[in-house]
């Protein structure tokens, strides 16, 4: 049995869905964490999780077969223990968090992520490797939370000053594995059931366009004009999310 939301729930759902696959299709990922967001605008930011993971797993596998091979190995080890860290902190954690205290949450992520990346300086030297475990950590969290393990992951992978066809591959993989880690969790604390497994089966179609079309985007398009505009969508998402928390 599908879930009982609007229609105006229903689109966002299906625009979200389509943004996080041309994310992963082309564009690491970079501007999915802008779906869940989106989705708390009309659900649960809970009920938008869950019904997100399936989806994300079956972009997973389509985007890790386009770019495998072009990761850096080295790196997505570096951050495979704090993945795990992180959402063993969110599984643990979960349940504390009020409706509102995760729209909070989410906005002032969605928000601070926005400015970072407006505002960020230039990296002149690589980051040292020593802070992958926290980046990792942190990622892994935010990701439990909400999808959103882009930021902490992105605020580290940027200045290791990856070429653009590594970052991608290896921000992909990255995803793949933390995804898989949630899975269990995510079953067991119920945000995914039946019901929401039925919406992600019923939106794999729009996953599976969303990466192809990502992955035709990628060198199609300018990249920088396309970054700053999600960005600007994110922070203007991410005001209204803690305006609602806050109200």
């Amino acid at each position: 049995m599908l879930p009982d939301y609007s229609v105006i729930a229903w689109l966002l759902i299906i625009f979200s869905v389509y943004l996080t696959g041309v994310s992963k299709g082309g564009f690491a990922g970079g501007f999915g964490t802008l779906s869940v967001p989106l989705m708390a605008l009309a659900i649960s930011p809970t009920q938008a999780a869950g019904l997100l993971l399936p989806l994300l797993l079956v972009m997973d596998a389509f985007a890790v077969k386009a770019w495998w091979g072009k990761h850096s190995r080295a790196e997505v080890w570096r951050f495979v223990p704090g993945l795990f860290i992180g959402v063993t902190v969110g599984t643990l954690l979960f349940g504390s968090l009020s409706e509102e205290g995760v729209r909070l949450v989410l906005g002032i992520l969605s928000v601070a992520f926005a400015a970072y990346m407006l505002l960020k300086p230039v990296a002149k030297k690589p980051i040292s490797t020593r802070w992958a475990l926290p980046a990792s950590s942190v990622c892994g969290f935010t990701s439990f939370i909400a999808h959103a393990g882009a930021p902490p992951m992105n605020m580290y992978l940027m200045p290791r000053q990856l070429s653009k066809e590594t970052f991608i591959a290896t921000c992909t993989v990255t995803y793949a594995v933390v995804n898989s880690i949630k899975l269990g969790p995510y079953v067991w604390l119920g945000e995914v059931n039946m019901t929401s497994a039925w919406a992600s089966l019923l939106l794999v179609p729009v996953a599976w366009i969303g990466v192809r079309n990502g992955l035709w985007l990628q060198s199609r398009v300018n990249e920088k004009l396309f970054y700053r505009l999600v960005i600007m969508a994110m922070f203007v998402v991410g005001l209204n999310l803690v305006w609602q928390a806050l109200r």
